[in-house]
């Protein structure tokens, strides 16, 4: 009777090979979330902050006047780019610890730092860009761990 070991080793090897190529998908499609996040916050929040501007100034008494404020076109693309960055949001934080997400898509501040300046015409003082450089320093040494505390399954619900 023939060994049946040396026929599966080439078989093993293909499918650790298939693995290895099914997590730097994963890894990729990781990082296109963690970016789509920081896009559409950013994105949202400069399109908001041109939408209130042109509508003006409300009072905190006055908040009833938001509800037409959700009809100015700038303010309505902001809402829904907001709204993708909800679902991108919530995506990440499926797979992994909100510790490991925030910090990572903190590179946001320096986007909006960026369109503030160029698409809002907001002066940026020099202690304002270093106080957005050192927060979004900050990820280079959250962002080089693990994306997760722990391991846990895809069926697995964590405690209330």
């Amino acid at each position: 009777m023939q060994n049946p070991l040396p026929a599966a080793i080439p078989k093993a090897q293909e499918q650790l090979k298939l693995k290895g190529q099914d997590q730097v998908a994963l890894d990729r499609y990781r990082y296109l979330v963690l970016g789509a996040i920081i896009v559409f916050s950013s994105v949202g929040d400069v399109l908001l902050a041109n939408g209130m501007k042109h509508i003006g100034a409300i009072p905190i008494s006055d908040f009833h006047r938001l509800i037409p404020a959700v009809f100015n076109p700038w303010v309505a693309l902001g809402i829904l780019f907001l709204l993708m960055f909800f679902a991108a949001y919530s995506t990440a934080l499926s797979w992994a610890d909100l510790t490991f997400v925030l910090p990572a898509t903190s590179l946001s501040y320096v986007l909006v730092a960026i369109m503030g300046a160029l698409v809002l015409h907001e002066h940026i003082t020099v202690a304002r860009w270093v106080g957005i450089l050192l927060v979004s320093g900050g990820v280079g040494i959250v962002a080089g761990g693990p994306s997760t505390s722990t391991q846990r399954s895809p069926q697995e619900k964590p405690c209330p």
